[in-house]
């Protein structure tokens, strides 16, 4: 879970959902809790009973009150945009600014499937129609609703039946 918004806002509200959503069909959250939205979108997956891997930019192991199932102090600042990039099968991103699309560029040299956030804003809003180049690299399935997002994700493969 990539990106950032700010509380009260739908895309951070969509973030949560999408958390919840995430942890309901048994899938690992990652995400580095640094935005509100990606910190809310790990509380969510994991008062859902999920399983959330944070990734964080310090090297503090002890981070108090981290909404996560393990926590991976990198010790690497921003660069630990490669290990967010790369931790998933896909990657779902949610408005975001610099340190988002640092992220998302990453994911697309590598070939990670994008599924960002349209409607609400940020960097989520340009990558379907404007991509970080014309390599074609990944798939990029936008999404507006959880229905969207299952969609998406159902498309690549990546959410098993009767889960």
């Amino acid at each position: 879970m990539l990106g950032s918004a700010e509380p009260g806002s739908p895309a951070y509200e969509l973030a949560g959902a999408a958390g919840e959503f995430l942890a309901r069909r048994g899938v690992t959250v990652v995400s580095g809790c640094g935005s509100p939205a990606t910190r809310f979108a790990a509380e969510r997956a994991l008062a859902a009973g999920g399983l959330v891997v944070s990734i964080v930019p310090s090297d503090d192991i002890g981070l108090r009150d981290w909404p996560c199932t393990v926590l991976i102090p990198s010790g690497m600042g921003d660069a630990r945009n490669l290990m967010m990039a790369l931790a998933g099968d896909a990657c779902i991103v949610i408005g975001g600014r610099a340190g988002t699309i640092s992220e998302v560029c990453l994911a697309w040299l590598h070939r990670r499937p994008l599924l960002p956030l349209t409607g609400c804003g940020g960097w989520s809003d340009q990558l379907e129609r404007n991509p970080p180049d014309e390599r074609g690299n990944s798939r990029i399935l936008s999404w507006s609703s959880i229905a969207d997002l299952q969609r998406g994700l159902a498309e690549l493969g990546l959410l098993a039946s009767g889960r």
